[in-house]
């Protein structure tokens, strides 16, 4: 293979303005802003790669980028990435724009770059590279690309269900990240949570009012104040009856690879800073809590004035979204009803509660055949033994698209990072980790059909 890989280091300025022009093609889901257009550059590239490429538009949604390559044997490897990226605000804290993926200090940076177009693109490069130096491809290809992740995937699932054909039967999926933990080490993910997104919003008067009237007037903002309180206790544990009630122990397997799972706690501290976990928490509880308990989280409130200065003001209003990261077997839908239970039966339906995003957690065996390819890869590409998580704390569409349709899944090497600043202003990718990321993928297409 190292002939393969001599081309790859060859054509690496050629495979990074590939990488910039994918980012320099803004497609923010939330704001609607380049959608098409990306979606169109995707199918381009596809092509480019020799797979056969077609747009497929989803009614009330963002399409879906569908493309094929054919391979000799029978055996069928998927691979899903996103083409939307989050918003790039706040503007004023990026050191260069956002769009312009400027290459400096070794990195390349520019919003989307570590997720997930860096990952998009160093697979088709490895496509490309293959073809140059191979000829045909070991095996079959699909690739599946979604404009919808960064707002929930609210599509995708039903495009499993109108396509099924076009996505089955398959022997494994190759899952959109991947990347580098705290120590240097590739970490592989077999799985990701679940989420429950739901908004609550409180009413009061019909319009903002002097803060004088306190004494006599409701104050929205304190109901979801105390509405919060009562969901979840000092010691972190949720009280919505029922919430614990689906989820799974992990297997005796899988809590002797998180005990062996080397953990990057101070620098993980040192680089948010902070002081300690929450409960102090350390060791394998601390993993364990990561990757096998739910979560319930305020990501935002908001009532009121917040500006410079002072106003005194009794708000009309206030609004908090809540992320609930679900674990197997948890369901979204039927967390959703539980919070909507909880509220009632403690007083306060007239706290509204939308659901804004579902997701199912999925989780792929650790002894999967792509599993092990990918294993095989790491080792030999990186020469450390890769880091095997079941679960992830992050959420994505997975269980639609792989669990509940039988195909297992497994995040590539990857050229994420743990300082990648993923949603966040200067988002960026180690430009040895995005070549690493195509040679990663060339070598899985090689291990996996062989295996």
């Amino acid at each position: 293979m190292q002939d393969l890989l001599d081309y790859i280091d060859a054509h690496r300025d050629d495979y990074i303005r590939q990488i910039q022009r994918a980012c320099q093609q803004p497609s923010i889901s939330t704001q609607d802003i380049g959608i098409a257009e990306m979606a169109e550059l995707c199918r381009t590239m596809l092509g480019e790669v020799g797979a056969e490429a077609r747009i497929i538009p989803l009614e009330g949604g963002n399409p879906v980028v569908f493309g094929q390559i054919d391979g000799p044997s029978k055996l069928i490897l998927n691979i899903y990435n996103h083409y939307d990226v989050q918003p790039a605000e706040p503007l004023d804290l990026w050191a260069s724009d956002p769009f312009a993926a400027e290459v400096r200090e070794g990195r390349i940076w520019a919003r989307g770059v570590a997720d997930n177009k860096g990952h998009l693109v160093a697979r088709l490069c490895a496509v490309d590279a293959w073809r140059k130096v191979r000829g045909d491809l070991p095996l079959t290809i699909r690739f599946i690309y979604e404009g919808e992740e960064e707002i929930g995937s609210p599509n995708l699932e039903r495009f499993v269900h109108d396509h099924h054909a076009l996505i089955t039967p398959a022997d494994g999926c190759v899952w959109e990240g991947g990347g580098r933990d705290f120590n240097g080490r590739i970490r592989l993910s077999c799985g990701l949570k679940g989420i429950c997104y739901v908004e609550l919003s409180a009413r009061g008067a019909n319009t903002d009012m002097h803060s004088s009237r306190a004494t006599i007037v409701p104050n929205p903002a304190w109901r979801l104040i105390w509405a919060l309180a009562s969901l979840k206790g000092p010691d972190e544990r949720v009280l919505i009856d029922g919430f614990y009630d689906r989820v799974l122990a992990p297997t005796a397997e899988e809590e002797e690879v998180l005990a062996a799972l080397p953990f990057e706690g101070e620098s993980f501290l040192q680089t948010f800073g902070l002081d300690q976990f929450l409960l102090n928490l350390d060791g394998l509880p601390l993993k364990l809590k990561d990757m096998f308990q739910p979560t319930c989280t305020v990501c935002g409130f908001e009532s009121g004035y917040t500006g410079p200065g002072l106003k005194t003001v009794l708000p009309g209003a206030a609004m908090v979204k809540l992320d609930m990261r679900l674990v197997p077997d948890q369901d979204p839908q039927e967390i959703f009803q539980l919070l909507r239970a909880h509220l009632d039966r403690h007083g306060f339906g007239d706290i509204e509660a939308r659901l804004l995003a579902a997701e199912h957690p999925a989780k792929t065996a650790l002894d999967a055949p792509l599993v092990r390819a990918m294993q095989t890869v790491v080792r030999e590409l990186y020469g450390h033994e890769p880091v095997t998580v079941p679960l992830t704390p992050g959420s994505g569409p997975m269980y639609p698209l792989c669990q509940a349709i039988g195909i297992p899944a497994v995040s590539g090497p990857g050229g994420g990072n743990p300082d990648s600043k993923i949603h966040a202003p200067n988002e960026n990718m180690f430009v040895e980790d995005y070549i690493n990321g195509i040679k990663g993928m060339a070598l899985l297409f090689d291990e996996f059909a062989r295996s």
